[in-house]
Formats: C-alpha cells, sequence, structure tokens
C-alpha cells in the first residue's frame, strides 16, 4: 500500500502539469471505487482550475478555484497516469491501465494540454470533494497527528502521547492520531535501524 513517501512522489509528479491548471473533459467511468464518487463529480470538477497540490498523511489534496478540495486517496493500486505513462522512474513497469481506469480528465496550461487518468485494479482508493474550509474537521482529518517531517512532529510529542501506553510501539506507530502517513513498511524500517523491539509497550 503506497505510504507517505509514495504518495508525496505521486504529489510531486503532479505539481508541474496541475498547479494552475484548468480541468475538462473529464470521465468518469463507474459509480464508485471504494466508496461512491462524489454526486456530480465530472460536473463539479469541469471548468475548476487547481490552486495547488498538497498531501495530507496519505491523502493527495488539490484545492480547486471553486472552494472545494478534491481528495484522492491511492488504496493499495491506485495510480495516476499522465499522458498514459505513470509517475515516476520504477524497477517493473505498471501494467497498462486498461479496464482500469476509472476515472480521468484533462488538465490545460500554459497552452498545453495533458491527459490524466486514475487506474486502480483492486478499487480500494477512493475520492471526495470537501469544501476546503472544512477539511480540518472532515472525519477523514480530524484528529490527524502531526506529519513525520513536519514542524509540530518532534521526540517530545512522541513522548507525550506514547507516556502510560501499554500499547505495543509498533501498533501505536501505525496510530494515525499519533502519527499522520506512517505505513506498516516505514514502521519496521524505523523500528529496525533504530534497533527497537516492535513488541515492547509504546509507554
Amino acid at each position: 500500500m503506497p505510504e507517505l513517501p509514495e504518495v508525496e512522489t505521486v504529489r510531486r509528479g503532479l505539481q508541474p502539469v496541475l498547479e494552475g491548471a484548468r480541468l475538462s473533459r473529464t470521465r468518469q467511468n463507474r459509480p464508485d471505487l471504494r466508496f461512491p464518487f462524489p454526486d456530480r463529480f465530472a460536473e463539479r470538477l469541469d471548468g475548476a482550475t487547481v490552486e495547488r497540490i498538497d498531501r495530507r498523511a496519505k491523502y493527495l489534496l488539490m484545492v480547486l478555484s471553486t472552494g472545494e478540495t478534491w481528495v484522492s486517496h491511492l488504496g493499495m493500486t491506485g495510480r495516476f497516469t499522465l499522458d498514459g505513462r505513470q509517475l515516476g522512474e520504477f524497477e517493473e513497469p505498471a501494467p497498462i491501465a486498461g479496464k482500469h481506469e476509472h476515472m480521468s480528465f484533462c488538465a490545460t496550461k500554459d497552452a498545453a494540454t495533458h491527459r490524466i487518468g486514475f487506474a486502480d485494479a483492486r478499487r480500494f482508493g477512493f475520492m471526495g470533494l470537501i469544501p476546503t474550509d472544512q477539511i480540518e474537521t472532515h472525519p477523514w482529518f480530524a484528529g490527524m497527528g502531526p506529519e513525520p517531517l513536519g514542524n509540530r512532529f518532534s521526540g517530545t510529542h512522541l513522548a507525550e502521547a506514547f507516556s502510560g501506553k501499554k500499547q505495543n510501539i509498533k501498533v501505536s506507530l501505525l496510530d494515525q492520531r499519533m502519527v499522520a502517513g506512517l505505513g506498516n513498511i516505514y514502521v519496521c524500517e524505523a523500528l529496525y535501524r533504530a534497533r527497537i523491539s516492535p513488541l515492547i509497550a509504546a509507554g
């Protein structure tokens, strides 16, 4: 499953093309992914300009000129393609999207238009359109902990968050209320490098 670094890589790949681009020709090929697409999804995207593209934990956030933010979660197999190519360089190329491309759109910026698709073979990803001024209080984000690379994250934060916890440290680090964006791979790697057993109590 894509974790914080992979989602950040996707964000950086989309940023030069999407920020400042006008969206058009949005096509939705099925009614749902893990959850149903938002009502009038294509209609609400078409004509909007992407003001910026951010990331929060494992979510991509595309802030739109309409006052909404388009939120995307890649799930396990979700991926964006740019003009038919996958973003980034990989040892093994991803399969052609084909029937697994569930939505697509065009982004126009500086007289150049690019086609961007979203494919998800297992359909564990999902998308939403949320009023931008309500992102922090939305159930997907409310109570989420600090970013591990952000200024709010520190040893002091972890010490306070884990104080008195009997739950093991690996499970505690996976709790998105403690630290946002960490998953199994990076928690295991961090504990291994720190020579900390994943089974000891967090507190």
